[in-house]
Order: C-alpha cells, then structure tokens, then sequence
C-alpha cells in the first residue's frame, strides 16, 4: 500500500524575493516584476530631479523605470549586485548603476536600496545613493 507524501509548503523569503526581482530588473522582464511589486508599492526615490519623489503605485513605477530607459537613450543599466542584509522582512542591497546620454553625460552611481517585503511582495522600497548630486545632473530638472 502506497502512503501519501507530505508536501512542504514553498516559503519564499524576503531575500528571494528581492533577488528575483533585482534579476528582473536586469533581464527587462515587466511580467515577472508585476508579480513581484505590490500594485500599491509606495517607491522612495531620492534627490531633487525630475524622478525624484515618493512614488504610491506599481503603475508609477513603471512609469519611472520607462523615463529612465528614455532619457538614457536605453542605457540605464543595474550594473552590480553586490551585498544583500536582512533583518525580517526588510532586506537592504548594494547596487550599481550605470548609463550614458549622447550628450557625454554619465551616470556611474552606487546606492543602498531598502525593500520591505509582504506576504511575497515588495510594498516599500526607499534609495539611498552615494552620490546624489551625480544623479541630479543626470537626471535633470
């Protein structure tokens, strides 16, 4: 007589989930991202430039993300992961970016992005960059 397998139930981790969706981030895949961010995600963009502010919605994330690939002629790039810290739901990442205008203007930046994670999405995420006055510029007012 054959017994029933016990099936552990799959927990994806806050870490998981921000690692999934960092790789999504640098594949350019949207479908995935939209299973990852809360519609309602509340997006703390720092700096004083045309990007900055907080943004409420997955839509006006997306939003961003489409300015940036604009202005950046499609050069905006998540370079680098480097560093992943966890404290519960909260997970903290090292990231580089990079880009190029035909103008000459660059942008090489580091910045530590905060996300916290529930019930298997992202609902907030605030930046905090090395070198923010680099990101004005580029950006633009």
């Amino acid at each position: 007589m054959a017994t029933a397998q016990k099936t552990e139930p799959v927990t994806t981790t806050p870490e998981q989930i921000v690692r999934e969706f960092l790789f999504a981030v640098q594949q350019g895949d949207h479908e995935k991202l939209k299973t990852l961010l809360h519609p309602n995600v509340q997006w703390e963009q720092p700096g004083n430039n045309r990007l900055s502010g907080t943004k409420r919605s997955m839509a006006e994330v997306f939003e961003m993300g489409r300015i940036m690939g604009e202005w950046s002629e499609k050069t905006v790039k998540l370079a680098a992961i480097r560093h992943y810290g966890v404290t519960g739901n909260t997970v903290a990442v090292q990231l580089r970016w990079t880009a190029a205008q035909p103008t000459g203007n660059v942008l090489d930046v580091s910045n530590i992005d905060i996300y916290t994670v529930e019930n298997g999405k992202i609902t907030h995420v605030k930046i905090y960059s090395e070198n923010i006055l680099q990101e004005d510029r580029f950006w633009g007012k």
